[in-house]
């Protein structure tokens, strides 16, 4: 069965069951290798993507459920890098390992896009699904604060 959907801005159309996770067709089918497998349950958000600019754990979202939609993956955020997440990441240098890190960017990503200027608090509930076996948890929080202010700044 073909499945369509607009991946980081382009349409495409796989041949697919539509149960099967959205991941797999990103990584399997369109070689978007960014987005990672954790769990596969969408408990630890390295799997994370946006699904019409929410966040979604694509290891347990069937293809299906994102015909027609627009998905973004890592891959996606930006051409080269430079979206205020990404910069913020790399200028605090907050990976260790980086596995979960994709998957802690898209759901900063999304955070960011309805709460632009996030508190503690916010950025704590927005990122609580999303583990992170190293514990940078307080370097992604500093690393958001710093994207807020980078995309407030380049806005101004």
């Amino acid at each position: 069965m073909s499945v369509r959907l607009k991946v980081n801005g382009k349409p495409v159309s796989v041949d697919v069951a539509p149960d099967t996770p959205l991941l797999w067709v990103l990584r399997d089918v369109l070689d978007l290798v960014g987005t990672k497998y954790g769990c596969g349950i969408g408990q630890c958000g390295a799997c994370t993507v946006h699904l019409n600019g929410n966040p979604v754990r694509s290891c347990s979202l069937p293809v299906g459920a994102a015909a027609g939609a627009e998905v973004t993956t890592i891959e996606g955020l930006s051409p080269d890098g430079s979206h205020p997440v990404q910069r913020a990441w790399q200028e605090l240098d907050v990976p260790q390992c980086g596995y979960c890190q994709a998957g802690q960017i898209m759901s900063a990503a999304a955070l960011l896009a309805r709460t632009p200027k996030p508190t503690d608090a916010d950025i704590d509930a927005a990122m609580s699904g999303n583990l992170c076996r190293c514990a940078t948890y307080l370097r992604i929080r500093e690393a958001i604060h710093r994207a807020s202010e980078l995309a407030r700044s380049k806005s101004a």
